[in-house]
């Protein structure tokens, strides 16, 4: 069965800089994917390669098997590709519906439909098992995990196939990591595919699948979570594992290879 997403050979360049060399990514239906790496590695630029925000210069993006062009938002969304931010976009002055539809309002006869928003926004927070005192108050008084989740939330409102969370336990507490480490397994286990961008390993560790590496722009290793070590993603993350031993050791493969 073909990756819901798969990018092959992406590199992007921005001016003189190369923030991508020919990487490989791919993530499946029902898994959570893991993409760490140190300041500068490049995960950002993936983040705008999947979204549609920065066009790779090379390579090629397949969705669902097929070969396809991410050249804006727009076409990610229509695509199926949806994307929760750091910042998570949320307006304080509106409700908890106000923030879900922003942009998307239901309508009757040329007039908001309240009442159709307010009966579907209680049904996807159900769904999920999000709780959150009133669908009615704003969003400025809900915790910083309550936000979090009523951003995921929001994303889900087009039935998207991929969800791309961007540090999405960034500035919270314990109890509020909780949760929206709880929302994520729920994404899995309702089919997603969910690619998660974190600098804590003890989040990724705890719900990943796969682990994708990146480090100066490159593939540097995938790894699954069930069979490898924090200190093994650490040492990938930092280049430790790239040392001249290891280089030595892959010349001699090389060479064996070669001679057999």
């Amino acid at each position: 069965m073909a990756p819901v997403l798969a990018l092959r050979g992406i590199s992007k360049r921005y001016g003189a800089v190369q923030a991508l060399s020919e990487v490989e990514l791919e993530v499946n239906e029902g898994e959570v994917l893991a993409l760490v790496g140190d300041n500068g590695a490049g995960k950002s630029t993936m983040i705008k390669v999947i979204a549609g925000v920065g066009p790779p210069d090379d390579g090629e993006i397949h969705f669902m098997g097929k070969p396809v062009t991410i050249n804006s938002p727009h076409a990610a969304q229509a695509l199926g590709i949806a994307t929760v931010y750091q910042d998570l976009a949320l307006c304080d002055n509106l409700d908890v519906v106000g923030n879900l539809f922003l942009g998307n309002e239901m309508r009757k006869a040329g007039v908001l439909d309240e009442v159709a928003m307010e009966k579907r926004s209680r049904s996807l927070l159900h769904t999920l098992s999000i709780k959150i005192p009133s669908v009615r108050i704003p969003v400025a008084s809900l915790s910083g995990g309550q936000r979090q989740t009523v951003a995921i939330s929001r994303s889900l409102l087009g039935e998207p196939k991929v969800v791309m969370l961007d540090e999405p336990t960034a500035a919270l507490g314990v109890e509020q990591t909780a949760q929206v480490l709880d929302l994520v397994e729920r994404l899995r286990d309702q089919g997603h595919a969910v690619i998660l961008i974190s600098h804590n390993m003890v989040d990724v560790m705890a719900v990943a699948n796969r682990i994708a590496v990146l480090r100066l722009g490159r593939n540097n290793g995938l790894f699954d979570a069930r069979s490898t070590s924090q200190e093994e993603i650490i040492a990938a993350i930092t280049g430790a594992t790239d040392s001249a031993a290891t280089r030595r050791q892959a010349r001699r493969r090389e060479q064996d290879e070669e001679g057999s």
